[in-house]
């Protein structure tokens, strides 16, 4: 439940010529938000089909181990970091914005550097494609989060026109990668090209904010923000972590091309999964803009996100439904008769994944970390238990419809939640604390 520092009160709600601005500077943000999720989107659609195409299923698992592994290593990152940044420093002032990015963004870069080099050390030890697929991650981490950082700093500044700039970026930076890993042919190749197309729009990310990440503020902004970031760690680290279990649990009860199938299904369905992953670098903000606003709007807000996306999500797999096996197989090769027959529990999966997504936006911008974080571990566990004894039942098409149970329980979980921090929040509304100064909970 949150704390008094946690709420907010917000002023009227905006009348007049105000409302029409106000919600026309709304559009205009979310506009950007979704021209960046579909540069985002198409990047990570980008590299899973071409390496799909060019190693086959088995190598495609091992690349999807390391892909995966690197989920986790996000989450953690986003939970430290960006996380916090979303809650508390967006629409504040330049000054306060600029240095909290500083401090965040050299989060992000030390995270990546340290574990960078457990993976390095894990390379030998795992041996095979697997241990050289895991040493090439170590390599390009830091540059993967630091990139990752850039865009969410944007949108805590209503920027999201530099964020799609520097996810196209990357996009450009990936097609010559990608054509000289084709010639290696390896997948540790493809990890590099893939982390060094980021390390580029990283770069292009300074010279766009002009702000030195500071791996040296660290500590500092950890401790300013101890209350918020551990609990979203955990929180984050539950939702990668449950995939990282579901997908080393499938390769061991099915096999590792199980897990190339998993992602081969994921690729499918990819707009809406890059949407759900990077959901907090405009909703999160949005949804604190209209709690300041207009409390009152913001249970409907998080209702029309999710049933959106829900919706959405829903349409598209229908669509994936009517693609002819040849096209299917021009897309994903030979992992396209495998995936397809996961489209419809793939499809249920992320549309009730999109209900849960609305509400926790709303849990973020409440700032109640301590519900998001029961939602996430009840997610999580359902997610688990679903996905592996769906394995265990029925292989992988068992698991995909385990998954799709789970992701629809774990929705019910989040609006549950959701009522009851609203009702808290508008019963004892205290006044806003300033953003920078943070109190222990």
């Amino acid at each position: 439940m949150s704390t008094g520092k946690e709420r907010t009160t917000a002023p009227a709600d905006p009348a007049g010529p105000a409302r029409p601005a106000a919600r026309r500077a709304m559009a205009g943000r979310l506009s950007w938000g979704l021209a960046d999720q579909a540069a985002s989107s198409a990047t990570n659609f980008m590299v899973g089909i071409y390496v799909a195409r060019s190693l086959g299923l088995a190598a495609f698992g091992v690349f999807s181990l390391a892909w995966v592994t690197y989920g986790v290593v996000l989450s953690v990152s986003r939970g430290l970091s960006t996380d916090p940044l979303m809650v508390r420093f967006s629409g504040v002032p330049e000054a306060a914005w600029r240095g909290a990015v500083a401090r965040s963004s050299g989060t992000a870069l030390g995270v990546g550097a340290a574990v960078g080099v457990v993976c390095l050390a894990l390379g030998p030890v795992l041996g095979g494609s697997v241990g050289t697929a895991f040493a090439g991650l170590g390599v390009v981490l830091p540059g993967l989060l630091l990139q990752d950082a850039w865009r969410f700093s944007f949108f805590a500044a209503g920027a999201g026109r530099k964020a799609f700039l520097n996810d196209l970026v990357m996009g450009v930076a990936l097609v010559p990668a990608m054509l000289v890993a084709a010639r290696v042919g390896s997948v540790a190749a493809f990890v590099l090209a893939w982390g060094a197309s980021a390390a580029v729009a990283a770069g292009y990310g300074y010279l766009q904010s002009g702000i030195r990440p500071r791996p040296a503020g660290a500590r500092t902004w950890l401790g300013e923000q101890s209350d918020l970031g551990y609990r979203y760690l955990v929180e984050n680290v539950g939702v990668s972590g449950a995939g990282q279990l579901r997908a080393y649990g499938l390769g061991a009860i099915v096999g590792v091309s199980a897990v190339g199938v998993v992602r081969g299904a994921e690729l499918l369905l990819g707009p809406f999964l890059a949407v759900l992953m990077g959901l907090s670098l405009v909703t999160v903000a949005e949804a604190a803009r209209v709690l300041r606003q207009a409390p009152h709007r913001l249970r409907v807000f998080c209702l029309l996100l999710g049933g959106g996306q829900a919706a959405a999500a829903l349409l598209w797999g229908a669509a994936l439904l009517l693609v002819p096996d040849r096209f299917g197989e021009l897309v994903l090769g030979g992992v396209w008769h495998a995936a397809s027959e996961l489209i419809v529990p793939a499809t249920l999966g992320v549309a009730g994944a999109s209900l849960g997504t609305g509400a926790a936006a709303g849990l973020r911008a409440l700032a109640a970390a301590r519900r998001s974080l029961r939602c996430q571990l009840i997610a999580s566990t359902f997610y688990v238990a679903g996905g592996l004894g769906g394995a265990v039942v029925a292989g992988t098409v068992g698991s995909a419809w385990g998954v799709a149970a789970a992701t629809l329980l774990s929705s019910a979980v989040w609006w549950l939640e959701l009522r009851a921090a609203l009702r808290e929040h508008h019963r004892r509304p205290v006044p806003e604390a300033h953003p920078t100064s943070p109190s222990p909970t």
